[in-house]
């Protein structure tokens, strides 16, 4: 019995004693184990949108045939109508709202993004403005010392010498033509329809307000008559007179072609109250009061 005590309270011992230690070493183990997971949570984390995530908010549209701003704005519910899409897009559509081709790309839901390649050539395009605009004064300056500037000079001309645009050709889409192809709902000019190459000349004298590229317009020449409206030919395949140049009637300021927004060759003609888009009368009935027969 004494030997079977002694042997129960020797087992006792020692199982209180690895109870304690387990259990010391339980709490040991514990205590650690809840301080990292205290120290090591994770933070809450605010959501950031970047600017690129922002920017992928906008979708862009395809213009497919049959397309204008106005049904892609009103399909799309694009806040602000055509308008809004015309000012986000200009870059791409150019000056004419009322062109726009199957296969352009528009951003819908914000401006487009100008590209590096655009910077570039806005500071080239300002470098050469620069330089025109001194060559304009110096010219300006030689024509007052010769007795009269270029537009004066157009103004004495008499208002009889006018002509064609273009010789020959047939009258294609006429003016105020309507349809869904142009925002505006109709045709701003007249086409005479030629062939890439025919010679454009002047309709009478005046001054050449610009020429160069005019977006959906292609090659384009606007020149001030003598009478205060405006001409516009677009679509030249090649322009022979620079801003500034005093013109007569007759005389050659490119040839006819394709470039722009077109389906083929022809001559785009305009006339207009002040060098913008959108001040458009009939042109055919303009030539036809100075005499033109067209």
């Amino acid at each position: 019995m004494p030997a079977k005590g002694k042997h129960r309270r020797t087992k006792t011992q020692r199982l209180t004693r690895t109870l304690a230690v387990a259990g010391t070493g339980g709490a040991a183990l514990a205590l650690p184990l809840l301080g990292a997971a205290g120290a090591h949570a994770a933070p809450a984390q605010s959501v950031t949108v970047s600017a690129s995530a922002q920017a992928a908010q906008k979708t862009t549209y395809t213009v497919v045939a049959g397309d204008s701003l106005a049904k892609i704005a009103d399909d799309q519910h694009v806040s602000g109508g055509w308008k809004k899409l015309y000012a986000d897009n200009r870059d791409a559509v150019g000056d004419d709202p009322s062109l726009i081709r199957p296969g352009l790309k528009l951003t819908l839901g914000g401006k487009a993004a100008a590209s590096t390649d655009s910077a570039e050539s806005s500071g080239t395009s300002a470098q050469t403005e620069k330089t025109e605009e001194a060559g304009k004064t110096e010219t300006a300056g030689k024509t007052e010392t010769a007795g009269k500037t270029a537009e004066t000079a157009a103004a004495d001309t008499p208002a009889a010498s006018f002509v064609a645009p273009v010789a020959g050709g047939t009258v294609g889409t006429p003016y105020h033509q309507s349809g869904s192809m142009w925002s505006s709902g109709y045709h701003t000019g007249t086409d005479f329809v030629v062939p890439t190459g025919t010679p454009v000349q002047a309709v009478g004298a005046g001054t050449v307000v610009s020429a160069g590229w005019g977006g959906a317009y292609g090659n384009q020449v606007v020149i001030k008559l003598a009478d205060g409206h405006y001409a516009q030919y677009a679509h030249l395949s090649q322009i022979s007179v620079s801003g500034g140049d005093a013109v007569t009637a007759g005389q050659r300021l490119g040839l006819s072609g394709a470039t722009g927004n077109v389906t083929g060759p022809h001559l785009h003609f305009e006339i207009r109250t002040t060098p913008d888009y959108g001040s458009d009368i009939d042109p055919l009935a303009y030539l036809r009061s100075q005499g033109v027969t067209v």
